[in-house]
Order: C-alpha cells, then structure tokens, then sequence
C-alpha cells in the first residue's frame, strides 16, 4: 500500500471514476493519505462525487507518473471518525479555508477495502499490489 500511496502523492493529481446511474463520471483528485494502516481520499459531503460513492461504492482511480501509470479498484468506505477527517485535513492544511470536520462539518474521507493497484508500463510488466 505504501507503493501506491507514494505512487499517488508523485503523481499530485488522480482520476476517480464514480457511476451516476448508468452513466461514468471521472474526475481530478488530489487529496491521499494514509490513516490508521488504510489508503484515504477525501472530497465534500454534499458533491456529487459523494453522493454516487454512496449510491455505488465501486470506483478506480488513475493516475500517471515518470512514463508509468496506475489503476486502483476497490470498494470505498466512508470513515466519519472526527480523527480520520482531521489527519486528511492536517496533511493538506490549505483544504482547512474550506473543509471543516466533525459531524456537522462538510468532510468526507473515505478508505480503500478489497483495492487492488496495478502499475504498468510499456517498458515493463505490470505490478499488482492488493490491500
């Protein structure tokens, strides 16, 4: 896991991808960390990007770093731990003007559960990291 989260933190921006009924929605993210021994994102509780992590907690992010890329699958779980919320915050302190934490507060950080990363390259085979 520790691969995919430095993978992602050089990489500096990622691509989710959420259903929106039928439909596939993919977005920039920035925002990873790691908590409690789980890989962490985080965006606002009332996005749209939330509200299809709800309705469908599948999604993949990707990403691409010195000629090399990265796909993660896996299963999103929302943490509404105050401790979770505020350790994404202090890790990217500039989201504080923004995020506030708590149950009245608009974060929303989620783990990976059953992800797998699968980096690739087409100067070598890929790598499959499960967590």
């Amino acid at each position: 896991m520790q691969k995919v989260y430095e993978f992602l933190k050089n990489a500096g921006t990622y691509y989710l991808a959420t259903v929106d009924g039928d439909q596939a929605r993919v977005r920039p993210f920035g925002t990873i960390h790691i908590y409690d021994g789980k890989l962490y994102i985080q965006t606002g509780k009332t996005k749209d990007v939330a509200k299809q992590i709800a309705a469908n907690p599948k999604v993949e992010i990707c990403a691409m770093s010195k000629g090399d890329w990265i796909r993660v699958c896996g299963t999103l779980v929302l943490d509404e731990r105050v401790e979770a919320q505020e350790s994404m915050l202090d890790a990217y302190p500039n989201l504080k003007k923004m995020y506030t934490t708590g149950s009245e507060g608009n974060t929303a950080v989620y783990y990976f559960k059953d992800a797998v990363a699968t980096i690739s390259s087409f100067s070598h085979e890929p790598e499959v990291i499960r967590f």
